[in-house]
């Protein structure tokens, strides 16, 4: 009985390490917003914002199109920072629709610095609505926080996007941010609720560890 469970089992972990690779290549791609975001020479502000977060949710593309109706959309990981350093990220999605005179396609990578914890538990739930549940700052970089004011830099949240395409800036207002269970089972192995794997550090996949080499890197810890 032992040997065909054995079996069983080896005959399941070419499935398993299949089912891993959309989330493995969200971890890298991730990674890689990180070190083209926070890299010298761009904004001095996302850096100090960054030493200070007490979690990160990144968006390597939040692609958008639309014709007179359109939406945007895109998966995000997300990651704590505890006495420990930084954890192993949760998965998450983030998208929105919208009606009205447009036409053109976007593509953006966004980086969500979360600095208080209001912010990160907001964030922690199933869905998160930006500007509803918790204030957030939209900047881009380069040029600062928007406003620059001491209000933009008290709020929860605050978002950092980089652009490319027909559509004039980011619209991040009213998106919805969801968390992805199935995502971190399948990456994890086992049913890990967000809060488990940001706030008491229980995910464990060695796929994770150039993201939190590379956090480090820029905020410490």
């Amino acid at each position: 009985m032992t040997r065909y469970l054995l079996a069983a089992l080896l005959a399941l972990l070419p499935f398993v390490a299949h089912a891993q690779t959309d989330q493995q290549a969200l971890v890298d791609r991730a990674t890689l917003t990180v070190q083209d975001m926070f890299q010298p020479g761009e904004s001095a502000d996302a850096r100090s914002l960054l030493r200070r977060a007490q979690g990160v949710l990144v968006c390597p593309r939040v692609f958008k199109a639309g014709f007179i109706v359109g939406g945007q959309g895109g998966a995000c990981v997300l990651v704590g920072r505890g006495a420990a350093g930084w954890s192993a990220p949760a998965f998450y999605d983030i998208g929105s629709g919208s009606f009205g005179l447009q036409i053109g396609v976007q593509d953006s990578e966004a980086v969500f610095l979360v600095l208080t914890e209001r912010g990160l538990h907001a964030l922690l739930d199933s869905q998160f609505k930006i500007g509803a549940d918790a204030s957030i700052a939209v900047a881009t970089l380069g040029a600062g926080v928007s406003g620059s004011t001491t209000a933009a830099l008290r709020a929860d949240i605050v978002a950092f996007a980089k652009t490319r395409g027909l559509f004039a800036g980011i619209s991040l207002e009213g998106s919805l941010i969801s968390s992805l269970s199935d995502w971190d089972q399948i990456y994890y192995g086992r049913p890990l609720a967000a809060q488990q794997i940001v706030l008491q550090g229980e995910g464990d996949n060695p796929g994770t560890a150039p993201l939190k080499e590379m956090l480090a890197r820029y905020a410490g810890g």
